[in-house]
């Protein structure tokens, strides 16, 4: 049952040109960072990533999306990401915009066997009437739109129906992993990773530690192994980033 790889290069080493794939992390907080770099060195393209966001222009996904290898990118916000924008608004990259409660649900959903709910949320907008720009024309008009969403009332509120995200690969990022694919995250980086990692059929994950079996309290694991295909540590010092430092000057330093 164990399920740890040697290299990063090893456990992505079968994704190939046209798969899907989840990828964990929130703005630059828990990305794959190792897995996308091993990805990155590959030769693959045309890939649907369905993430939070795409990272910056020079780290996380955003190295994917730099490298001509993401063709449709299903997320919450366009964030730091100004290559982002520019292939959304060029023409040159499918965008589905979901709200960021919905994205979360939709992955969970998928990870669970559900295939569809009702959410209120979208609900009179383009999200649920239609008409969300997936792909812009290089002359600036909408060459690929959105269609209607069912909606139905349950009371007297109205819902819109959401499918499940369910996606070829998850690529995750944990703290502790046992060799059995029990996760712990850490703080903010339990994200959309537990998520992401539902909705794979192949789930990989980076750990920055990996314990023998047995070696996680069982009241600490978030996610338990039944989810997780591969495993593999993340390289001592690896760099870690946020997108945006915001300071201020400390009461006792004005």
């Amino acid at each position: 049952m164990n399920k740890v790889f040697e290299t990063a290069d090893d456990a992505v080493a079968d994704i190939t040109s046209g798969s899907s794939l989840a990828v964990g992390g929130f703005g630059l907080a828990g990305i794959p960072a190792t897995l996308i770099a091993a990805l990155a060195r590959t030769d693959v393209g045309d890939l649907r990533a369905v993430s939070n966001n795409c990272g910056t222009d020079e780290f996380g996904l955003g190295i994917l999306l730099g490298a001509g290898k993401i063709s449709k990118m299903t997320s919450s916000y366009i964030g730091e990401n100004a290559e982002f924008a520019r292939q959304y608004l060029g023409g040159e990259l499918e965008v589905e915009l979901v709200p960021q409660g919905t994205l979360a649900e939709r992955l969970r959903a998928g990870g669970c066997g559900i295939p569809a709910f009702y959410t209120p949320t979208g609900v009179g907008t383009l999200v649920g009437d239609g008409g969300l720009p997936l792909r812009y024309g290089q002359d600036g008009s909408v060459a690929l739109a959105s269609q209607p969403k069912e909606q139905r009332v349950f009371g007297e509120r109205t819902y819109v129906l959401e499918h499940a995200i369910t996606v070829d690969f998850a690529l995750v990022h944990a703290r502790r992993a046992d060799e059995f694919g029990n996760l712990v995250f850490r703080e903010s980086a339990r994200n959309f990773n537990p998520l992401a990692a539902m909705a794979g059929r192949v789930t990989i994950v980076e750990a920055e530690e990996i314990l023998p079996v047995g070696g996680l309290d069982p009241d600490d694991i978030h996610l338990p192994g039944l989810f997780v295909q591969r495993i593999v540590l993340v390289p001592p010092g690896t760099e870690k980033t946020i997108e945006r430092h915001t300071t201020r000057p400390r009461a006792s330093v004005a």
